[in-house]
């Protein structure tokens, strides 16, 4: 069976930008696994802060929220609590992360952008999920399960993708799912504020998507899409 993994830095990262490739996946009857490494309770739920919450209140509402939004997404998800803000970078998270691609044997990977000077938990993110990807392959590495392959991975859109220096190469037609992942968003009212920014940014994907495609598919004006960054070469005989 085909596999999806996903990294993702805090409790909601994955839904904002990963929520349509997660849900085609597994309407496809593929297998789709998130890793929040963190909760995201420090530095992205100001709300339960305002409302008096204590540290391991939060944890556990974030951990709620996640778990119903991948529910929605029919999507496994595993908790890292490694914290935030920020999310130590470490040997220890890299070789949990090791485990999980030697036991899911991604086919493909999603995970956050190199950079992104408004929130380095992000990147740290990255720079592991990237690691992890290269040790699961070595044949000498000592962790359970073969040597990986080499999936390809796709960056997924940042926040604010300009300050990010983030120029897409893919757009995914996301239209026959979005209901689904605007579901799995209302998840997550710990960022209720969230949930139109996201919205209209898969409206103005989609118009970009329409554009990039061509007039001879004949896509609906309400074609909605998510935008991606292929990191490594993709491989083919055809090109298309």
């Amino acid at each position: 069976m085909p596999a999806l993994l996903v990294v993702s830095a805090h409790a909601g990262d994955f839904v904002w930008r990963a929520a349509g490739a997660i849900a085609l996946a597994t309407a496809r009857g593929e297998r789709a696994k998130v890793v929040c490494l963190s909760y995201g309770e420090r530095g992205e739920s100001a709300r339960a802060w305002r409302e008096g919450l204590a540290l391991e209140e939060i944890k556990a509402v974030r951990r709620r929220e996640a778990e119903n939004a991948a529910a929605v997404l029919g999507a496994e998800i595993e908790f890292f609590d490694a914290g935030d803000y920020p999310l130590p970078e470490s040997p220890e998270l890299v070789d949990r992360l090791v485990r999980v691609y030697r036991e899911v044997v991604p086919d493909v990977v999603l995970t956050h952008p190199p950079a992104d000077p408004y929130n380095g938990d992000h990147p740290a993110a990255s720079r592991m999920a990237l690691q992890a990807r290269v040790l699961a392959q070595a044949i000498g590495y000592d962790a359970p399960g073969e040597p990986l392959g080499a999936p390809p991975v796709f960056f997924f859109e940042p926040h604010q993708p300009e300050q990010c220096d983030f120029k897409p190469n893919v757009l995914l037609d996301i239209t026959s799912v979005f209901d689904t992942k605007r579901r799995a968003m209302e998840c997550l009212p710990a960022q209720q504020h969230m949930w139109n920014y996201y919205t209209d940014l898969a409206t103005r994907r989609g118009v970009q998507l329409r554009r990039n495609a061509g007039p001879n598919l004949g896509l609906p004006q309400n074609t909605m899409a998510e935008a991606y960054v292929r990191l490594f070469p993709q491989t083919t005989e055809v090109l298309a």
